[in-house]
């Protein structure tokens, strides 16, 4: 069977899924039907916008489905008789019922080389704890949350200077190569996929509020690691004066003993550096609330007084 013939239903919503529906359409994929969760307000002014996901199956007029809860509203899908359904990070739970739907396999595309981080938050997992590679997992939908077969991976490297933004970019290219690459060996090869090596399996979670807040009492890899990872969604933040600044990008400037973790080593137009339990780290790029990320020069210049020196960044700031 030729895979450009497959009869595909894509479910998927963020801007991640929605570049990689782009290249399925664009690589000529037979694209029958999009199932995106409901549109959001979005902005200080709560419009409401389609999903990245419909934005891209509007703009090729393919019709799209957004149930609030799929497995209440699925009969839709049968009209659609696919051959596939191709999941990227839909973010809904998938029922047993849907699953059974395709014709030859629910299938999905996860953000790491499984059985590593299954869960919410694979690529943010990746960056927080500074692996040198990661990858996509072309794997089979089962009642239990990834741990199905797996059929394809492709691996990426991280480097040093990757943050959500550019892994994510990453990431949506190979899951489209490894969807490309790997559904042939499922339709003409009847390949069964391998198995998940259970004692090799570790989770990862939902970020919540509480995971952005930047603690200066942990070591400086931990802290950057941390601030690559959740930029710039939710984004990493300290409080200081009681204002949230938020932090886009820090680098190491040393490792030593006797420093006081929060402490503000240095503070002009070239560098803030703040102390940690095990170093010194240079914020390069902050937010204030309501302003735009500014490098260290520009923030500088219209802030001059807002950083002391010797001053110490705890919770109570």
């Amino acid at each position: 069977m030729d895979k450009k013939e497959l009869r595909i239903v894509y479910l998927g919503t963020p801007d991640i899924s929605a570049v990689v529906l782009s290249k399925l359409v664009e690589a000529g994929y037979k694209i029958v039907g999009v199932v995106s969760q409901c549109d959001k307000p979005v902005g200080r002014k709560q419009v409401i916008m389609p999903t990245p996901v419909k934005e891209v199956a509007l703009k090729h007029n393919i019709p799209v489905f957004q149930p609030s809860k799929i497995k209440l509203e699925y009969e839709f899908l049968y009209d659609l008789k696919p051959d596939i359904l191709l999941t990227m990070a839909y973010g809904q739970i998938i029922p047993h019922i849907v699953l059974e739907i395709p014709q030859i396999k629910a299938l999905n595309l996860h953000g790491s080389l499984l059985p590593k981080y299954r869960g919410a938050s694979p690529i943010q997992a990746a960056l927080l704890n500074g692996d040198k590679t990661t990858g996509v997992t072309l794997m089979e939908m089962v009642d239990e949350m990834d741990a199905g077969n797996m059929f394809y991976k492709e691996i990426i490297e991280v480097d040093p200077n990757d943050n959500y933004d550019s892994l994510k970019e990453k990431i949506a290219l190979a899951a489209f190569n490894s969807f490309d690459k790997g559904i042939d060996k499922i339709i003409n090869e009847n390949y069964k996929g391998e198995t998940q090596n259970i004692n090799e399996v570790s989770f990862t979670k939902k970020i919540k509020p509480e995971d952005q807040i930047i603690n200066f009492n942990s070591k400086s890899f931990d802290i950057i690691n941390k601030i690559r990872a959740l930029t710039s969604e939710p984004g990493a933040y300290f409080n200081y004066h009681n204002e949230k600044i938020k932090v886009q990008k820090a680098t190491l400037n040393s490792l030593k003993n006797n420093t006081i973790p929060g402490r503000i080593n240095s503070f002009n137009k070239h560098e803030l550096l703040i102390e940690t339990v095990d170093g010194i780290i240079s914020i390069e790029l902050l937010q204030k609330p309501g302003k735009k990320s500014m490098s260290i020069r520009d923030f500088y210049n219209g802030n001059q007084n807002f950083f002391i020196v010797g001053e110490v960044i705890n919770a109570n700031n």
